[in-house]
């Protein structure tokens, strides 16, 4: 006899698949929304999950993209007020324009996620969502729950406004930079008692978007990575120092892990091997172990 629990998992599963192809866009669009694609990518979740509970309690299938997308747009902007995080109100944006031009600037295409940080929200959301994800302006009004000329607006500001200055990044911690290197040198290796020895024993392992694990189980973790040729090198990755993730010997990060000490024992890892769209958004900079 089938459990309940199976059957959600496996309605869960099956409802991953069905918007796998949409996934990465949300990501884009979100991190881009938060300049990070750590946020982006805890907001997609957020929204994924909201929107499994919604199908669950809808007898029809809505339209799914443009619906994913108004759930993520939602669960954005619950975030940025909760974090406060450069918010404004919707009133600020929406007067109307006869200055609109539909052509995108391809500098704005090419924005680095941080460049976006300055614009007011509804600003933000309108450019990221016409001129980087290539949505229609009825797409954008839908998912903004906003009128055409109020996006038209919004767009003219924002184009106007973005910004084409770096964000300057934080020195990086000498001692978490340290212990890091000295992860990535255990783990390349392949001394896992040496990589298990500084995990601490409450350790809690998030395999995002995957599983979670606590405790001995985090231990078949790094059972896992010996069978593969990974390797890993500390980055700065945007404002945070983390590990990122080599395969195959390839010059460029397919994903990134991010580890939390607690003073030289690891009590948090957080896996997004199973997100590696992240890596294509993410601004990083390697460090050198001389550093």
């Amino acid at each position: 006899m089938t459990q309940p629990s199976e059957t959600l998992a496996q309605a869960r599963e099956e409802f991953l698949a069905l918007v796998a192809d949409v996934r990465p866009e949300l990501h884009r669009y979100c991190a881009r929304l938060t300049g990070s694609v750590i946020d982006g990518e805890d907001i997609v979740q957020d929204a994924l999950a909201k929107a499994f509970y919604a199908l669950s309690m809808n007898s029809e299938l809505p339209q799914l993209r443009p619906w994913l997308f108004r759930v993520a747009h939602n669960s954005a902007i619950d975030f940025l007020r909760r974090h406060d995080r450069k918010y404004t109100e919707a009133r600020d944006d929406l007067d109307e324009t006869i200055a609109y031009e539909e052509r995108t600037d391809p500098s704005v295409v090419r924005a680095a996620l941080g460049h976006f940080l300055p614009l007011p929200v509804l600003q933000r959301s309108a450019v990221i969502l016409k001129d980087v994800l290539g949505h229609s302006l009825e797409e954008v009004a839908e998912t903004m729950s906003t009128t055409i000329p109020a996006v038209k607006a919004a767009l003219v500001r924002g184009r106007a406004g973005l910004s084409a200055s770096q964000t300057d990044m934080t020195d990086a911690d000498a001692a978490t930079r340290e212990k890091l290197q000295h992860y990535a040198r255990l783990f390349n290796l392949r001394d896992w008692d040496g990589v298990r020895a500084l995990v601490s024993d409450e350790c809690a392992l998030d395999l995002v978007s995957k599983s979670k694990r606590r405790g001995k189980a985090v231990g078949d973790y790094f059972g896992r990575y010996a069978k593969q040729n990974i390797s890993l090198g500390v980055v700065r990755l945007e404002q945070r120092l983390a590990l990122a993730a080599f395969v195959d010997n390839s010059a460029l990060p397919a994903y990134f892990i991010l580890l939390t000490w607690d003073d030289y024992e690891i009590s948090n890892i957080r896996d997004f091997r199973y997100v590696p769209y992240i890596a294509h958004e993410a601004e990083f900079e390697p460090i050198d172990a001389s550093e």
